[in-house]
């Protein structure tokens, strides 16, 4: 009887991994609804988002007056096409909060290879290149957060509007930067080496007397 020890190398997929999958995969559903919403910026029977605005009665019953509007069927209850001619701000930042979108998926795509994966030198290349396009979507989004608003405060006084108010869907947008910096942050500081484990098992293997 010859007892004979081996090592086997085990990779395990770390918690902090699949969180920062989960935080991308949450990303891309943030995203999506502020794209899909009307209510990025909201008035007094009026709300508008990146493509369309929406106008609504005001609280006496009364139609409201449309910011940046003269045509008058354009006045009426109802959803409508952005005036790009007046507010082309809200093309640069629907695109760039497109852009984020798709780069988004790709990061998160990525970051399934990785944890998926057996290879351990191309895990640790699809987590790299996971956290690269993952901050590309969050510069793109930041872009679309800060656009948004700073142009939209340019043209503010031709509103014929005092008080404004940031929508639920700007709220969102944020929130899905804030999960795009949180898996970058996993993804950076769950280190590779904490991914190998080394296990001893012992193999007993008794010889051939016979041939002896």
């Amino acid at each position: 009887m010859a007892p004979v020890t081996t090592i086997e190398t085990v990779t395990i997929s770390r918690p902090l991994k699949v969180i920062a999958f989960l935080c991308g995969l949450f990303a891309c559903i943030l995203l999506i609804m502020a794209l899909a919403s009307s209510e990025w910026l909201v008035s007094s029977g009026y709300k508008q988002g990146l493509f369309v605005y929406c106008v609504t009665s005001s609280p006496n019953g009364t139609l409201p007056r449309v910011p940046f509007e003269e045509d008058i069927e354009r006045m009426e209850i109802g959803c409508y096409r952005l005036d790009l001619s007046k507010q082309a701000y809200t093309l640069v930042a629907a695109t760039f909060c497109f852009g984020s979108l798709l780069v988004n998926i790709f990061a998160t795509l990525l970051t399934i290879l990785g944890l998926r994966c057996r290879d351990i030198n191309k895990k640790y290349k699809y987590y790299l290149f996971a956290v690269i396009v993952m901050a590309i979507a969050l510069v793109a989004v930041l872009v679309t957060l800060i656009v948004y608003p700073v142009c939209f405060s340019q043209i503010i006084n031709k509103s014929d509007r005092i008080y404004w108010e940031f929508g639920w869907a700007y709220g969102v947008g944020w929130g899905a930067a804030i999960f795009l910096f949180g898996g970058i942050i996993l993804l950076l500081c769950d280190k590779e080496s904490e991914e190998i484990y080394y296990k001893e098992r012992t193999i007993v293997q008794y010889a051939d007397s016979a041939k002896n």
